[in-house]
């Protein structure tokens, strides 16, 4: 089993990361597995040296341990353009001018009334600039410096029986073979970025070639990005990348059941760190104890 936590060096680290993390490590310890560590600070508009340094000393404070060095995700840019550039050679992508106000008054204007569709990313897109008619050609050269969405009509036409396994607990209470249908990709999901305006890649991009590169075979993670799962089997499917198996555990919240956020400064690790709390008592309060 090799296992990974990837957090994002974008604000402290809080209970539900300790969870995330420990859980992972845990797994990987009781099955004499590996336990890697990755910096996913693709996102360089708002990931900060001094919050990849406290991921450290939060994760060594906690008592988790990892193969050394941990990547990083700014170094992985080459990996992700030879993706994208694949993708858009194969006629799978294509460029996005549209910005958020766009793409509101692209849903309510033609339908009035009807309530739009949310996916893992959000209002599932229109599809404006899909049909543009100065869309490029498969032969054109890979676009800078623009949004570049996955066309998920074309990314779905030739796949089939698409699936993954889920060993956790997912919001439906679902495990076992978990199916991925096309039909859920096209209306649920929609041609989602794969690159942004500000930064190379995604999300989504970034951490099917990252796990892939790493040999994970176990993704534990947050009930919160199953949904996004799905996105990533199909990505997987696309470049020819193995499907982990995934656990997809129960959220930390607040008293009132609000899932953590990084915004939630005082559930932060350094805080319980100052306030004299011992590794023993985090995983009390998050119940691996």
């Amino acid at each position: 089993m090799i296992t990974r936590f990837a957090p994002s060096p974008t604000g402290p680290l809080h209970l539900g990361h300790a969870f995330s993390a420990i859980l992972a490590h845990d797994l990987a310890q009781a099955s004499e597995g590996r336990f890697l560590l990755r910096i996913e600070d693709i996102d360089h508009t708002r990931a900060k040296p001094e919050w990849e340094a406290l991921i450290y000393e939060d994760l060594h404070w906690l008592g988790l341990t990892w193969e050394e060095p941990a990547i990083r995700q700014s170094d992985r840019t080459d990996a992700y353009m030879q993706a994208l550039e694949d993708l858009w050679d194969r006629g799978l992508l294509y460029p996005c001018h549209c910005n958020r106000k766009d793409i509101q008054e692209a849903i309510s204007a033609p339908q009035e009334g009807v309530i739009p569709v949310y996916g893992p990313d959000g209002i599932v897109y229109p599809g404006t600039c899909a049909v543009r008619l100065d869309r490029p050609g498969p032969k054109a050269t890979l676009p800078s410096g623009v949004p570049l969405r996955l066309d998920m009509s074309a990314a779905t036409a030739n796949t089939t029986n698409l699936s993954f396994t889920e060993t956790g607990a997912s919001p439906a209470r679902q495990s076992g073979i978990i199916p991925v249908s096309n039909q859920y990709l096209r209306a649920a999901v929609g041609d989602i970025v794969l690159s942004r305006k500000d930064f190379l890649g995604s999300y989504h991009l970034s951490v099917v070639l990252d796990d892939a590169l790493q040999g994970v075979t176990d993704v534990i993670r947050g009930q919160d990005l199953f949904e996004a799962t799905k996105i990533h089997v199909l990505l997987q499917n696309l470049l020819g990348l193995p499907t982990p198996i995934y656990h997809h555990h129960r959220l930390i919240r607040d008293e009132s059941g609000k899932r953590l956020a990084k915004r939630d400064d005082a559930r932060a690790i350094r805080q319980y760190r100052a306030d004299g709390f011992s590794p023993k008592d985090i995983r009390a309060i998050v119940g691996l104890a």
